[in-house]
């Protein structure tokens, strides 16, 4: 019998137990793999910028290739403003990239395949460029919500969308992620149950179709950290320039 496809999502506690204040901070196999990409990018940082060469190594190749992809995507989506808040796009598109990556490795976890990580993420960045908004700008961020041109007849139902479209950013954010990693991860186990259950002879089909579903959930974990980035420096950018 196949395996069960939802089985991969479970969270399991690794270790003993620990509560603090009823609050269970027990280390998981979520956290066990956050790590672990915590740790390759480092090692990927690290060794990329320790020795500059002429004629860059591969690991310093990558490491400039993902820096200068994200300069350029900064600079494109929220200008020069932006330049300051690198560090934490950078850091912020690389981790969900490496997570994306690492949950593609057989026996491993998807840890953006949760609604409670990619939540926090968003929720996380609506707060900080909400309050980034109301810094630089004080109350006049709130024309955020009343864009220009718009004739006074239709105004508070315009005004009473642009608001609802403002509350669901951190929804839209992280379900997007969530959900693109789960279907595709899923699908895959379901393919791969079928090449079990029907052997050699009768899975070569959904065997092929498994081949092609690890190359399209490659390209959809890139594709995904990206959106993630690109999206929150269109946020910034409200908070920054305030074009409404």
């Amino acid at each position: 019998m196949a395996a069960n496809p939802m089985q991969q999502f479970e969270v399991h506690r690794i270790g003993p137990e620990i509560k603090i204040s009823g609050i269970d901070l027990s280390f998981t196999n979520s956290s066990l793999f956050m790590t672990i990409s915590a740790v390759l990018i480092t090692a990927l940082l690290l060794f990329g910028t320790r020795e500059k060469k002429l004629v860059p190594s591969k690991i310093q190749l990558m490491s400039e290739m993902l820096y200068n992809f994200i300069a350029k995507m900064i600079s494109d989506t929220a200008g020069k403003k932006a330049k300051p808040y690198f560090p934490f796009i950078f850091s912020l598109f690389i981790f969900i990239l490496f997570c994306n990556m690492i949950g593609m490795l057989p026996y491993s976890f998807t840890v953006t395949s949760h609604i409670i990580v990619t939540l926090t993420f968003a929720i996380f960045i609506f707060i900080g460029v909400t309050i980034l908004g109301f810094v630089i700008h004080g109350f006049k961020y709130l024309k955020i919500f009343v864009p220009s041109g718009v004739p006074i007849v239709l105004l508070p139902i315009i005004t009473i969308i642009e608001i609802i479209s403002y509350l669901s950013r951190p929804v839209s954010l992280s379900v997007r992620l969530f959900a693109n990693m789960m279907a595709g991860h899923t699908m895959l186990k379901v393919f791969g149950g079928f090449v079990i259950s029907l052997g050699l002879i009768g899975g070569w089909l959904p065997l092929s179709f498994s081949v092609a579903l690890t190359g399209l959930e490659i390209l959809v974990a890139f594709l995904q950290a990206y959106v993630f980035a690109i999206l929150t420096c269109i946020y910034l950018n409200d908070a920054l320039n305030l074009h409404h």
